[in-house]
């Protein structure tokens, strides 16, 4: 019996039953790693020397999980997928998984994510292209990988994620799985290798929604080491799981979901958006209300580059300790400058080195009014848009991208003008800090897509809440990636 398959209460059932012990769940997930690895290549590090933990009335004891590469463990090569920390193991463990380890969790491996996570294709991380376990020709998204392959082909119940743009909640519906992103701050950031440091949400993946609950329930908390964290300890996200939703309040934006403003959309589109149209039947069928709500186009079309400029901004002040200096493999060099030049240019990948540059640029003094502070500005009109939306509304619904996973060959990190508001739009869920959730809802041409509820700061139980109660009217709940190619 494929004991990891299940979702985490009936293992934990199993385990107090003793039909299984700890140790027998991770022989089984380590077997499961090296046989993924070789098809999918979702890990940087698998953990053969893992122990088992006490089995306790806490859920995730006992039960293996994947860790993405660039949260920080003690005595643990933590690489963020990048050529510059290759061989960096760190003295100390992120907030956030010591305390699943305090619980008893078991880390099992390391998982691929784009450099950084500075991507979202799963292709560039260092040790190499990470492929779609429903069909390996197609990219599984990012930066979260790795994490979201692990997750859907049954490696463990759960992993850790990252989610600056959408990484987490894309790679999900890429992979058929669920991807939750709480309230920025619910979940301490101290130990994510830093990115965007005000778009960076630390989160879950997961096969269902209540697993997401249970996963983040043990992972936030208030740190004295992150002062955006905030106190979240009389918040339970599964209590009100299974509440009613009848009379709640959703909406869709016209603008990203009228398959008439897209000229050249092709088959695969219309099925997606049409099979949005089915999810927000489903919703009704639940006693939700569905209203249609229209957000100016120029807004719309502004997300992917506003969030381009905060990034790349955010990112290269974070990243100028990625020195050769200080850690990572030292270069050659005539003196210290040239050494960090050389470090930096021969073990940082092209994107990155793109993203830098952009960032660089924005920042420069006679360009930040031009570009950095204005993408603050459009920032804020976004975030301030949605609020007005959650005055009236409990969540907003939206599918995810536009279709299933692209293939692999020939994929590029860029966005089509003509759809890129639709692909992007996950972005306004890290400009406001909300929380936002994905989990899937159809097949397209064989391969999952998702839909997304994000809901206003702090109301995390009600978008939990929405999502779970769609998910038990679908039939995607728990699912396995069975591969088709």
């Amino acid at each position: 019996m494929k004991y990891l398959e299940k979702s985490i209460t009936e293992i934990h059932e199993a385990l107090l039953n003793k039909t299984v012990t700890s140790e027998q769940l991770i022989k089984e997930s380590l077997e499961k790693s090296h046989e993924i690895q070789k098809k999918y290549n979702a890990f940087v590090t698998i953990l053969d020397n893992a122990k088992p933990t006490e089995v306790t009335n806490e859920l995730i004891s006992g039960i293996p999980f994947g860790v993405k590469d660039n949260y920080s463990t003690k005595n643990v090569l933590s690489t963020g997928s990048s050529n510059t920390l290759k061989d960096y193991i760190p003295f100390f463990t992120a907030t956030s998984i010591d305390n699943l380890f305090k619980k008893g969790a078991v880390m099992v491996n390391k998982t691929v994510l784009d450099e950084f996570g500075m991507g979202g294709t799963g292709t560039t991380g260092h040790t190499g292209i990470v492929k779609n376990p429903w069909n390996p020709l197609h990219m599984c998204a990012g930066s979260s990988a790795g994490s979201a392959c692990a997750v859907a082909t049954g490696v463990y119940p759960y992993a850790t994620g990252s989610d600056t743009g959408d990484s987490i909640r894309k790679p999900a519906a890429y992979c058929g799985i669920v991807g939750y992103k709480p309230t920025y701050g619910m979940i301490s950031r101290y130990g994510l290798f830093p990115f965007a440091s005000s778009l960076d949400h630390c989160g879950v993946l997961t096969r269902n929604v209540e697993d997401a609950a249970i996963v983040v329930n043990t992972m936030k908390g208030k740190d004295k080491n992150d002062m955006t964290s905030w106190d979240s300890s009389g918040v339970d996200l599964t209590k009100t799981l299974k509440n009613d939703v009848t009379g709640l309040k959703l909406a869709y934006i016209k603008e990203l979901c009228d398959i008439k403003k897209y000229k050249n959309a092709d088959a695969t589109l219309k099925e997606h958006l049409e099979n949005f149209q089915r999810t927000l039947k489903i919703c009704k069928e639940l006693g939700m209300e569905v209203e249609e709500v229209s957000v100016d186009e120029k807004l719309l079309n502004s997300i992917a580059s506003t969030y381009v400029v905060i990034s790349c901004a955010e990112a290269t002040s974070n990243m100028s300790n990625l020195t050769g200096i200080i850690f990572g493999p030292r270069e050659e060099g005539k003196n210290y400058v040239e050494m960090i030049k050389n470090y930096r240019t021969k073990n940082f990948s092209p994107l990155i080195k793109r993203r830098f540059i952009i960032g660089s640029y924005v920042l420069q003094k006679e360009n930040k009014d031009r570009y950095f502070f204005n993408a603050q500005r459009i920032r804020r009109l976004l975030v301030d848009e949605w609020k007005k939306i959650f005055e009236s509304f409990d969540a907003v619904i939206l599918p995810v991208g536009t279709g299933p996973a692209p293939l692999l060959e020939g994929s590029k990190d860029q966005i089509d003008n003509s759809t890129k508001a639709l692909e992007e739009h996950l972005q306004v869920g890290n400009f406001g800090g909300f929380p936002s959730i994905t989990i899937p809802n159809g097949f397209i041409n064989n391969l999952p897509v998702g839909v997304n509820i994000t809901g206003n700061c702090y109301e995390d139980e009600k978008v939990l809440n929405i999502a779970y109660q769609l998910e038990s009217k679908m039939n995607y709940k728990n699912q396995i990636a069975k591969e088709n190619n």
